[in-house]
Protein backbone atom coordinates (compact mmCIF):
# COMPACT_ATOMS: atom_id res chain seq x y z
CA UNK A 1 0.00 0.00 0.00
CA UNK A 2 1.31 3.47 -0.59
CA UNK A 3 0.62 7.13 -0.05
CA UNK A 4 -0.39 9.59 -2.45
CA UNK A 5 0.99 13.54 -1.21
CA UNK A 6 -1.99 16.30 -2.50
CA UNK A 7 -0.91 19.35 -3.12
CA UNK A 8 -4.29 21.35 -3.85
CA UNK A 9 -4.24 24.54 -5.74
CA UNK A 10 -6.86 26.62 -8.26
CA UNK A 11 -5.47 25.35 -11.15
CA UNK A 12 -3.18 23.00 -10.84
CA UNK A 13 -2.67 20.03 -8.62
CA UNK A 14 0.63 18.84 -7.35
CA UNK A 15 0.46 14.53 -6.73
CA UNK A 16 3.61 12.70 -5.18
CA UNK A 17 3.53 8.73 -4.21
CA UNK A 18 5.63 6.69 -1.92
CA UNK A 19 7.18 3.56 -2.97
CA UNK A 20 5.45 0.23 -1.93
CA UNK A 21 7.30 0.00 1.28
CA UNK A 22 7.04 3.94 2.70
CA UNK A 23 10.40 4.92 2.94
CA UNK A 24 11.05 6.85 -0.53
CA UNK A 25 8.47 9.89 -1.68
CA UNK A 26 8.49 10.38 -5.85
CA UNK A 27 6.61 13.54 -7.59
CA UNK A 28 4.20 12.20 -9.54
CA UNK A 29 2.29 14.79 -11.57
CA UNK A 30 0.87 17.54 -11.89
CA UNK A 31 -2.93 18.14 -12.89
CA UNK A 32 -4.54 20.99 -14.54
CA UNK A 33 -7.48 21.59 -13.74
CA UNK A 34 -8.87 25.26 -13.73
CA UNK A 35 -10.96 25.00 -10.96
CA UNK A 36 -12.80 21.73 -12.04
CA UNK A 37 -12.49 18.80 -9.59
CA UNK A 38 -13.83 16.17 -11.91
CA UNK A 39 -11.04 15.80 -13.81
CA UNK A 40 -8.60 15.73 -10.40
CA UNK A 41 -11.40 13.12 -9.00
CA UNK A 42 -10.84 11.31 -12.38
CA UNK A 43 -7.06 11.24 -12.65
CA UNK A 44 -6.63 10.00 -8.73
CA UNK A 45 -9.68 7.30 -9.28
CA UNK A 46 -6.91 6.04 -12.12
CA UNK A 47 -4.46 6.57 -9.42
CA UNK A 48 -5.95 5.10 -6.55
CA UNK A 49 -6.47 1.52 -8.85
CA UNK A 50 -3.25 1.90 -10.41
CA UNK A 51 -1.27 2.58 -7.21
CA UNK A 52 -3.79 0.49 -4.63
CA UNK A 53 -3.36 3.97 -2.45
CA UNK A 54 -4.52 3.40 0.64
CA UNK A 55 -3.72 7.02 2.29
CA UNK A 56 -4.49 10.66 0.66
CA UNK A 57 -1.94 13.47 2.37
CA UNK A 58 -3.22 16.38 1.48
CA UNK A 59 -1.80 20.02 2.58
CA UNK A 60 -3.92 22.24 4.46
CA UNK A 61 -3.02 26.13 3.57
CA UNK A 62 -2.23 27.99 7.22
CA UNK A 63 -1.22 31.19 8.06
CA UNK A 64 2.27 32.07 9.30
CA UNK A 65 0.52 32.73 12.96
CA UNK A 66 -1.43 29.25 12.45
CA UNK A 67 -4.76 30.73 11.79
CA UNK A 68 -6.51 28.91 8.93
CA UNK A 69 -6.14 30.62 5.25
CA UNK A 70 -9.39 31.34 2.82
CA UNK A 71 -7.87 28.89 0.72
CA UNK A 72 -8.83 26.15 3.83
CA UNK A 73 -12.14 26.30 2.98
CA UNK A 74 -11.47 25.74 -0.65
CA UNK A 75 -9.25 23.18 0.43
CA UNK A 76 -11.86 21.19 2.69
CA UNK A 77 -14.76 21.17 0.06
CA UNK A 78 -12.08 19.41 -2.12
CA UNK A 79 -11.27 16.98 0.80
CA UNK A 80 -15.28 16.34 1.18
CA UNK A 81 -15.66 15.32 -2.10
CA UNK A 82 -11.99 12.73 -2.21
CA UNK A 83 -14.20 11.11 1.01
CA UNK A 84 -17.50 11.29 -0.60
CA UNK A 85 -15.74 9.55 -3.75
CA UNK A 86 -12.85 7.44 -1.69
CA UNK A 87 -14.57 6.55 1.47
CA UNK A 88 -13.00 3.99 2.23
CA UNK A 89 -9.02 5.66 2.02
CA UNK A 90 -8.24 7.35 4.28
CA UNK A 91 -7.34 11.02 4.31
CA UNK A 92 -4.54 12.82 6.55
CA UNK A 93 -4.81 16.55 6.64
CA UNK A 94 -1.10 18.16 6.77
CA UNK A 95 0.28 21.66 7.50
CA UNK A 96 1.89 23.03 4.26
CA UNK A 97 3.23 25.81 5.44
CA UNK A 98 6.30 26.90 3.44
CA UNK A 99 6.11 23.93 0.83
CA UNK A 100 5.71 25.62 -1.94
CA UNK A 101 8.80 28.47 -0.80
CA UNK A 102 10.87 25.55 -0.66
CA UNK A 103 9.86 23.91 -3.95
CA UNK A 104 10.70 27.41 -5.72
CA UNK A 105 14.37 27.09 -3.47
CA UNK A 106 14.85 23.93 -4.37
CA UNK A 107 14.21 24.52 -8.66
CA UNK A 108 16.81 27.59 -7.97
CA UNK A 109 19.11 25.72 -6.51
CA UNK A 110 18.79 23.24 -9.43
CA UNK A 111 18.85 26.15 -12.01
CA UNK A 112 15.22 24.98 -13.02
CA UNK A 113 14.12 27.52 -16.36
CA UNK A 114 11.62 29.37 -15.40
CA UNK A 115 8.93 28.73 -17.79
CA UNK A 116 9.61 24.60 -16.48
CA UNK A 117 8.86 26.17 -13.10
CA UNK A 118 5.12 26.25 -13.34
CA UNK A 119 4.66 23.18 -14.50
CA UNK A 120 6.36 21.28 -11.69
CA UNK A 121 6.25 23.10 -8.72
CA UNK A 122 3.01 21.68 -7.32
CA UNK A 123 4.64 18.80 -7.28
CA UNK A 124 7.64 18.63 -5.83
CA UNK A 125 5.52 20.86 -3.20
CA UNK A 126 3.27 17.43 -3.15
CA UNK A 127 6.84 15.67 -1.90
CA UNK A 128 7.69 17.82 0.49
CA UNK A 129 4.11 17.76 1.93
CA UNK A 130 4.34 13.59 1.74
CA UNK A 131 7.76 13.85 2.98
CA UNK A 132 6.76 15.95 6.07
CA UNK A 133 3.87 13.13 7.15
CA UNK A 134 6.40 10.63 6.77
CA UNK A 135 8.91 12.55 8.56
CA UNK A 136 6.07 12.72 11.58
CA UNK A 137 5.27 8.95 11.48
CA UNK A 138 8.15 7.18 11.56
CA UNK A 139 9.57 9.95 14.70
CA UNK A 140 5.98 8.29 16.22
CA UNK A 141 6.12 5.07 15.16
CA UNK A 142 9.94 3.74 14.31
CA UNK A 143 11.74 5.92 16.02
CA UNK A 144 12.15 3.30 19.36
CA UNK A 145 12.89 0.42 16.85
CA UNK A 146 15.20 2.38 14.74
CA UNK A 147 16.67 3.67 18.08
CA UNK A 148 16.58 -0.29 19.25
CA UNK A 149 18.48 -1.70 15.86
CA UNK A 150 21.01 1.36 15.87
CA UNK A 151 22.18 0.35 18.72
CA UNK A 152 22.35 -2.99 17.92
CA UNK A 153 24.49 -2.23 15.10
CA UNK A 154 26.36 -0.46 17.30
CA UNK A 155 26.90 -3.08 19.42
CA UNK A 156 27.74 -5.38 16.34
CA UNK A 157 30.53 -3.08 15.34
CA UNK A 158 32.36 -2.92 18.36
CA UNK A 159 31.75 -6.21 19.12
CA UNK A 160 33.23 -6.93 15.49
CA UNK A 161 35.99 -4.13 15.59
CA UNK A 162 37.03 -3.38 19.05
CA UNK A 163 37.69 -6.15 20.96
CA UNK A 164 38.16 -3.95 24.25
CA UNK A 165 35.06 -2.12 24.11
CA UNK A 166 33.00 -1.54 27.38
CA UNK A 167 29.37 -1.41 26.68
CA UNK A 168 26.76 -0.59 29.80
CA UNK A 169 22.91 0.32 29.90
CA UNK A 170 22.63 3.82 31.74
CA UNK A 171 19.39 3.09 33.46
CA UNK A 172 18.39 6.78 34.46
CA UNK A 173 19.31 8.31 31.00
CA UNK A 174 17.66 4.82 29.67
CA UNK A 175 20.38 4.88 26.73
CA UNK A 176 23.31 2.64 26.02
CA UNK A 177 26.43 4.25 26.48
CA UNK A 178 29.72 2.70 24.91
Amino acid sequence: MRLLGIDYGDSRVGLAITDPLMITVQGLETITHNGNDKIVLKRLEEIVNEYEIDTFVIGMPVNMNGTKTIRAEVTNQFIHKLKCKFNKIKIEEIDERLTTVAAHKTMNFLNVNKHKKRGIVDTISAVYILEIYINKLKNSWFNFKYSIWLYKLQILYLIKYKKNAKISWKEKKNEWRI
